[in-house]
């Protein structure tokens, strides 16, 4: 609502310097002042107007009195109750508080009207099938989960993708460790009962010790990697189910964080329909590789880095990374992002192929989650079209992948006609940094610590070793001990309903310590402070909403009527400015008006790819809240006044709806009691 107004303002004032001093500034500052008693909007745009008109003129102009000539012309801006000219010639926009206000109580909670169009695709987890999934994995899909949430409040389109790499280095290692360490048939690996998951956790570390100890092992894992690719013998067989049975595993995993998927593409399927073969013709085609006859690539197909000096081959070698990039190596093999740029034309509809469908995995509300195949399958199946065909995409990948991203897009837009180049050209890398443990994390967990460990601020994790956290046992950590907290609380509720409480504090405890901090920060997770009930916690906003909801239950009790508010509001509209005029008027305001800027941050945090914003915004209104609250005047029960205890109802009416809505696209449950 408020950006809408803060468009228009901007507009209107734009408009009014055209029409008083016949200048065109473009674009301008629209700001909020940092104290609503300065005003709700304001703008500094008189000062470059003063220096346009000299410019021009060869006059000078006080930019106060060009302040005063376009308040003049302002004067009957719709949203804006009153216009003041301050300091050396500031305009600020004071808006109509009341009307604003019952607008804002028409929330409720839906998506805004899109602003990009057409099919989303978001890609996010892509956990390689060899093992668990772990505490890095969940930021990846803690991440991409509320990006898909965020797109959607923005009314956007969206397909949910997690790209299954089945032919890979880590799926081959498992392998080899089952039918050369371990020596197990397919029906072996099939009869075992415990969690599979955490099974090939261990057995991969192994296999990675097993191949320092000889070298020589490595060749096994050649001959893993020939057969899965190629679909050959009891190697692929034992791939298939390894890499089947831990992907339902991982689906179950993030169903437990509220995570679900439309399609699972599988890198198989990519190599037997031969998407790089239609990929690389295309990229030849339109120019954008090169086959290089010397040099450092000679024999390699490569992607020429835009570069307006040519650097020598000692320079290339002293950068991380060549400026040209490979897609084919010099032994005709392609790598993985010459696959990518086939999956990713494939995303785009524009690779004129496509997958067969079948349903893999049902979740408990019914949704079903669809995975790749080149079999002729029948009864549950989608058409070659259901998915795909999307107008723009956005990984999620971690920061280290950013290099091949960037050619990934690259080569998309290459080979996409020109006409539609504009649309592709949204497509995002969302990187992250990893997530670590702090040292007292690392010994609750049962990881033995070195002295110099322990004095660290955080502790890398490494799968091949063994060392990190599994998904599911953090979470039930956090689930353990919630439920100590709420057995303390809540002594009168059933065992199953203090359970689903805890279960839901751990949730959003996890979820948002995953996403208050931004991107391109390291994470150390904390057991202490994520489940803390104070400070910028999952747990506190879960305190807070559950709060605000009680107050109605409270109220309800004593047979205060809430429900019909703003119809009463809306009765004594003469008499409400007064609410917003009272001592405690501009504080009450600045909630208000912060509450209203949900659209607004929701957009921003959209458009930016950070969830953080909205993490951040959230925890702010909720503290907001407990500061309004908490102090004596504003208690609905004790309010005498019959309107002004309507209005404090809608205020806390309008703050419940935005916490509410915040909470559902940051994917946190909220339970009726804590």
């Amino acid at each position: 609502m408020l950006l809408l107004i803060q468009s228009e303002v901007r507009r209107a004032v734009g408009d009014a310097i055209q029409k008083c001093f016949n200048l065109e500034i473009g674009d301008f500052a629209i700001e909020r002042p940092p104290n609503v008693s300065l005003g709700d909007l304001a703008t500094p745009v008189t000062f470059e107007l003063a220096k346009r008109l000299k410019a021009a003129t060869g006059e000078k102009h006080n930019p106060r009195q060009l302040a005063e000539t376009l308040k003049n012309e302002l004067a009957a801006l719709e949203s804006v109750d009153r216009i003041e000219v301050a300091g050396a010639g500031y305009l600020n926009f004071f808006l109509k508080r009341p009307e604003l206000f019952l607008k804002g109580l028409d929330f409720d909670g839906g998506s805004f009207e899109p602003t990009i169009g057409g099919k989303l695709i978001v890609e996010h987890t892509s956990v390689n099938p060899n093992k668990a999934a772990h505490i890095g994995h969940l930021r990846n899909s803690v991440l991409g989960d509320t990006l898909v949430r965020l797109l959607r409040a923005c009314g956007e389109t969206v397909e949910v993708q997690n790209y299954i790499d089945n032919t890979g280095v880590q799926v081959a290692d498992v392998v080899v460790g089952f039918l050369h360490i371990e020596k197990k048939s397919l029906a072996e690996i099939a009869a075992i009962t415990t969690k599979f998951d955490d099974y090939c956790w261990d057995l991969y570390s192994k296999v990675g010790k097993w191949y320092e100890e000889d070298k020589e092992r490595l060749k096994l894992r050649a001959e893993a990697l020939h057969a899965i690719e190629h679909d050959e013998g009891d190697i692929a067989e034992v791939a298939k189910h390894v890499s089947m049975r831990i992907l339902k595993r991982h689906l179950e995993t993030m169903w437990r964080l509220g995570i679900t998927y439309d399609v699972m593409p599988c890198e198989s399927e990519i190599l037997h329909l031969h998407f790089w073969d239609r990929a690389f013709e295309r990229l030849k085609e339109t120019g954008a590789i090169v086959f290089e006859t010397e040099g450092r690539n000679k024999g390699c197909w490569v992607m020429r880095a835009e570069e307006t000096e040519p650097k020598t081959d000692e320079e290339k070698e002293a950068e991380d990374h060549d400026a040209d990039k490979v897609l084919v190596r010099s032994n005709g093999t392609v790598n993985y992002t010459g696959k990518d740029i086939a999956y990713h034309l494939w995303k785009l509809g524009q690779l004129g192929m496509n997958f067969r469908y079948r349903k893999f995995h049902e979740y408990p509300d019914g949704q079903p989650v669809w995975i790749s195949t080149t079999d002729e399958v029948e009864g549950d199946t989608k058409p070659i079209h259901a998915f795909g065909n999307g107008a723009a995409y956005f990984n999620v990948i971690d920061v280290g992948q950013s290099y091949a991203q960037e050619y990934v897009k690259k080569g998309v837009l290459a080979v996409t006609p020109e006409a539609e180049r504009h649309r592709v050209a949204r497509s995002s890398h969302l990187g992250y940094e990893k997530v670590a443990l702090t040292p007292a994390s690392c010994e609750e967990l049962g990881f033995e610590l070195s002295e110099e460990d322990r004095k660290r601020p955080f502790v890398s994790m490494s799968g091949r070793k063994g060392l990190g956290v599994k998904g599911d046992d953090l979470i039930n950590r956090l689930e353990t001990k919630a439920i100590a907290s709420v057995k303390g609380q809540q002594e009168e509720l059933s065992e199953t309903d203090k359970q689903e409480i805890a279960k839901k504090i751990a949730v959003g405890a996890l979820r948002y310590f995953l996403l208050k901090f931004s991107r391109n920060t390291v994470i150390a997770f904390d057991f202490k402070e994520a489940l803390a009930e104070q400070g910028e916690t999952g747990v506190y906003l879960l305190y807070s909403l559950v709060r605000v909801k009680s107050i109605f239950r409270k109220l309800h009790g004593e047979n205060i009527e809430y429900r019909n508010a703003k119809q009463k509001l809306v009765n004594g509209l003469q008499s409400l400015p007064s609410c917003f005029s009272e001592k405690l008027g501009d504080d009450i305001w600045a909630l208000v008006s912060f509450a209203l800027q949900y659209e607004e941050v929701v957009r921003d945090a959209a458009n930016s790819l950070e969830p953080a914003k909205l993490a951040k915004y959230t925890f702010q209104l909720a503290q907001q809240f407990s500061t309004f609250y908490s102090v004596r005047e504003n208690n609905i029960k004790n309010e005498t006044d019959a309107l002004r205890q309507q209005f404090l109802i809608g205020v806390t009416l309008l703050v419940e709806k935005r916490l509410q809505a915040a909470m559902d696209v940051l994917g946190i449950p909220v339970p009726d009691k804590m």
